[in-house]
């Protein structure tokens, strides 16, 4: 049953109140048509419980904005949603179109710093974020007394004597919910044995993520990528104002998970509306993404905390090769991905989360 402005409602008392469902929620199809993102397909997703999400069909079926009550739960860069034409793979070129959002994918056959891997010169993250999807669906239907909203399509990676990747993708949410679904499957449609990286780039920004804000993760251990991250790194999951030249941290977790093998993080302010506190988590299996990244960057204007969970880490596919790590799929094999996203309404939950937390990592120091 749908829960809607504090009431239960069952199918047939909602359809007596409105003449459709869009009068609550569900999705739409539209256009962006102004400079560098013109062109660019979205999809309005409504949840009807104040949650509402902006996925883009050609960029990857990622999500570049959202919010929840009017509260951008995300970081937004100076980009915009640049049309995938203006891609530029190499090197650091990826930045160029990196617009932020709520979930940019990387992937699917490289992930993180550039690189030459095995002759192959890689730019940084991947193509899939800049390539549009194919066979796209969106909208809704009764399964019960709960409407189930969606939004599909197939992003695939291919090149001739190469790769021939795809990653079929749906987005679900439930009308009267403050929380969605991303399921991904990966297949390798080609005949040769492929590397295989991905990665949830969730972008948490203002007013999520603020000076007063923290990471609340079952991290038995996270160890900083470099020196500049090794500085501070005791703090790694609190944050402070956007302080001028500041220097990316990057930290790689070992997490905790409950009895279901789950890993949930939140990043929550626990001041915000004074003291009511607000936040959103990130839950996903571990057997499915082994590897978590922390991405903590405090400047001005690039003030955002990235909650990363990954099948690989973010050195580059060769150091991935190296060390054993890489994922290589042979033909015909797939690969499943399940991740939630939702809110964290007040400081009860927010304080809920905290003890789940702390019972997973119960006797294991931070280090």
């Amino acid at each position: 049953m749908a829960v809607l402005f504090g009431k239960r409602y069952t199918r047939a008392e909602l359809l007596r109140k409105v003449g459709s469902v869009s009068q609550l929620g569900g999705t739409r199809l539209g256009e962006l048509r102004d400079g560098n993102e013109k062109g660019v397909s979205a999809i309005d997703m409504a949840t009807g419980a104040g949650l509402d999400l902006t996925i883009l069909p050609d960029r990857g079926m990622d999500i570049s904005s959202a919010s929840f009550c009017g509260r951008s739960l995300c970081w937004r860069s100076c980009t915009g949603d640049v049309g995938p034409g203006f891609y530029e793979p190499d090197g650091l070129g990826w930045l160029r179109g990196f617009y932020g959002g709520l979930v940019v994918t990387c992937g699917l056959t490289y992930v993180g710093a550039p690189c030459v891997d095995q002759g192959e010169e890689l730019g940084l993250h991947g193509r899939v974020s800049n390539t549009p999807a194919k066979n796209v669906v969106h909208g809704g239907y009764w399964k019960g007394n709960d409407y189930i909203m969606y939004a599909g399509g197939e992003v695939r990676e291919a090149c001739v004597y190469g790769a021939n990747m795809v990653m079929r993708r749906s987005i679900t949410a439930t009308l009267g919910e403050s929380r969605f679904f991303i399921h991904d499957t990966v297949t390798n449609e080609g005949f040769e044995k492929t590397p295989h990286m991905i990665l949830y780039h969730i972008n948490t920004g203002f007013p999520v993520m603020d000076e007063t804000s923290e990471l609340i993760s079952p991290t038995k251990q996270a160890v900083p990528r470099d020196e500049i991250a090794a500085e501070g790194a005791k703090d790694f999951a609190k944050f402070h104002e956007p302080k001028r030249g500041y220097r990316e941290k990057v930290y790689a977790h070992d997490m905790g998970t409950d009895s279901k093998g789950k890993v949930t993080v939140g990043l929550a302010n626990p001041e915000f509306d004074n003291g009511n506190g607000f936040g959103l988590y990130v839950s996903y299996l571990k057997r499915e993404l082994p590897s978590y990244t922390e991405w903590k960057m405090m400047g001005q204007g690039n003030y955002v905390v990235g909650i990363e969970p990954a099948n690989c880490g973010v050195t580059g596919r060769d150091k991935s090769r190296e060390s054993g790590e890489l994922v290589v799929l042979k033909p015909g094999e797939s690969r499943e991905y399940h991740v939630e996203i939702g809110i964290l309404h007040n400081n009860k939950e927010i304080d809920a989360l905290r003890r789940q937390t702390r019972r997973i990592v119960a006797g294991k120091k931070r280090k």
